[in-house]
């Protein structure tokens, strides 16, 4: 039982956790995003995440940005042994917090037609931000007991309700789109309308059919929240409570109006930078979109000569469509990239409670271990997969999105946001940590900085013709890089703690270096030799990132990146470092 206990406790226990539920929720998405690309088309993908770059802040201040404040809480009572003010936060916090859902579903519904016609002029998006706008306030109430279950240390449930979440998003989006696309299409051939519209030729029919199974796929996202929100509410209920000789011996709670504040002192400043780290994608949506048709109107044929062969004829033959459509191709680059960052936000999830409880109790010895331990994990996650990703970028949305067509403008956005992936993994347990110590303002007031720079580095990039539609992947690389820099050295002098750039992030980088150069060099040998069609590129990448990770592996162990003492702070690490014994490896 100690043992269990006392594994609970390691914060990488709940990182791993964590980490195991995003991967299955990651090749859920994937099992989602591919066969839907399929059905809707980058126009439809365009369409598709024009509503997630509005619905991507909320979703990140509930995912990441509404929990801190009741998991800061609830663990620093639970750390000081108040029980009661544990359930007085989480009562508190479902009314607020469903209030502030209802609030943002509300702007979004709105919203959602000016935006689309005025700022962006895409008004077939409307459709599909208004299927989302329930969702908001599905997301804010999972929020509290995402939170709660994080400041017990329990990520389990965190994990679980992801999966859930996905499931239902998978059954239901798939099945919607593809029912959605079929009715419209047949309802044209029968009638000449769409949704009892009147399109002005097939390509106008096509587009509207696109933007209503892309709505399709939306509403399973919704459904989606409404799921994890159910599963966490009954998981709750029925099988977390609170051991009542707990509740008897700790003092009274504070007072609903003392714990509402206290709630909302946390939540203004991470709420301000959870919804600012995902405003990069409403940044992309905007301007690249804007900047795009800005060169249109000026050189109409530079566009259809640049990307020849790459857009298909519907697009072509409704030239105001091409903006979305080259939107659409940079969203599935953002699909791969986003994978390192989700990676590294379970460490810092897991990590917030654990640097919070050492910061409240004064163990300074304590904090700079979590810190750096926590730094340095997510080093050696971050480093492998953000330079693997631009390696193998190529195989990758061959695989992924089949090849010729527009996997070459795919794949040259994926290249750049490969790097960028680095700076962004390393910056949100970075954010975390620094909530973590009472500095929750930091984040906020750099990521407005980085912001500022994504949005000027964009609107000055996306109109240079040479660059267009890669603009948006550069400003990428800026904002995070800045971000990334400036958490680091803020935390530094936040916390009092000795982490030093060489010590934590030199070995990691070399080794993933290293990883990257193997993997791209076999995946271009393997292309000579194997067959050409997507299965034997599949089989190429897998072998080809299989290569990487032992050389990544091998170069941890030979350089000394990877010392003994961190390999035991990590889930089964005592047992990977008796087995290295034996070879002598450590």
């Amino acid at each position: 039982m100690r043992s269990r206990e006392k594994q609970r406790g390691n914060f990488l226990y709940g990182a791993l956790i964590l980490a195991l539920g995003m991967a299955v929720v990651k090749g859920i998405g994937a099992l989602f995003k591919i066969p839907l690309t399929y059905t809707v088309g980058e126009y439809g993908m365009g369409l598709f995440n024009v509503a997630y770059s509005f619905y991507g802040p909320v979703f990140s201040l509930a995912t990441a940005g509404l929990p801190v404040a009741v998991s800061r809480l609830v663990s620093e009572s639970r750390s000081l042994g108040r029980w009661q003010d544990v359930l007085r936060y989480k009562k508190t916090a479902l009314p607020l917090f469903l209030a502030l859902g209802g609030i943002g579903m509300a702007l979004l519904t709105g919203f959602a037609p000016f935006y689309c016609r005025q700022v962006i002029g895409t008004e077939p998006a409307i459709l599909p931000m208004l299927a989302l706008a329930p969702a908001i306030l599905f997301a804010c109430g999972s929020s509290v007991y995402r939170g709660y279950f994080a400041g017990l240390q329990d990520m389990a449930p965190t994990a679980l309700s992801q999966i859930v979440e996905a499931l239902v998003k998978l059954v239901l989006g798939l099945g919607l789109s593809r029912w959605a696309a079929a009715a419209c299409r047949q309802e044209y051939v029968l009638r000449g309308t769409v949704l009892s519209m009147r399109p002005a030729d097939a390509g106008q029919a096509e587009l509207l059919t696109l933007s209503v199974a892309a709505a399709g796929a939306i509403l399973g996202v919704t459904f989606g929240s409404a799921a994890s929100l159910l599963y966490l509410a009954l998981r709750s209920r029925f099988r977390c409570r609170i051991d009542p000789a707990l509740l008897q011996c700790a003092p009274p709670a504070v007072g609903k109006r003392t714990a509402a504040r206290r709630l909302l002192r946390i939540t203004a400043p991470v709420a301000m930078g959870a919804a600012a780290s995902n405003a990069a994608g409403l940044i992309d949506a905007t301007v690249l979109q804007g900047r795009l048709q800005a060169l249109l109107a000026e050189n109409p044929e530079m566009l259809t000569t640049r990307f020849a062969g790459m857009i298909p004829p519907t697009y072509l033959g409704n030239p105001q469509s091409i903006p979305t459509f080259l939107y659409g191709c940079y969203t599935l680059a953002m699909t791969v990239y986003l994978l390192a960052p989700a990676l590294t936000q379970t460490i810092g999830v897991s990590a917030l409670p654990a640097v919070t409880e050492a910061w409240a109790r004064g163990d300074g010895e304590a904090l700079e271990n979590r810190i750096c331990t926590a730094a340095k994990v997510t080093a050696l996650c971050c480093f492998p997969a953000g330079l693997g990703i631009t390696a193998v970028a190529g195989p990758v949305v061959e695989v992924l999105y089949g090849p010729g067509g527009s996997a070459a403008i795919v794949t040259g956005v994926l290249r750049i946001l490969g790097i960028a992936a680095v700076f962004a993994a390393l910056s949100t347990p970075l954010s975390s940590m620094l909530q973590a110590v009472g500095r929750a303002d930091l984040p906020v007031k750099l990521l407005l900085a980085a912001m500022a720079l994504k949005l000027l580095a964009n609107r000055f990039l996306c109109g240079i013709e040479s660059i267009h539609i890669y603009g948006a992947a550069m400003g990428t690389l800026l904002c995070y890089a800045f971000f990334a820099v400036g958490q680091w050295i803020a935390l530094r002098k936040a916390a009092g703690v000795r982490m030093t750039l060489t010590r934590l992030l030199l070995g990691p980088c070399v080794c993933g270096c290293l990883c990257a150069l193997a993997a791209g060099a076999c995946c271009q040998f393997l292309e000579k030799v194997l067959p050409a069609g997507r299965l034997f590129a599949a089989l190429g990448l897998g072998i080809s990132v299989l290569l990487g990770a032992a050389v990544y592996a091998a170069g941890l162990l030979f350089t000394g990146a990877l010392e003994k003492s961190e390999l035991f702070l990590m889930p089964g690490g005592q047992k990977i470092a008796k087995t290295l014994e034996k070879w002598g490896w450590v």
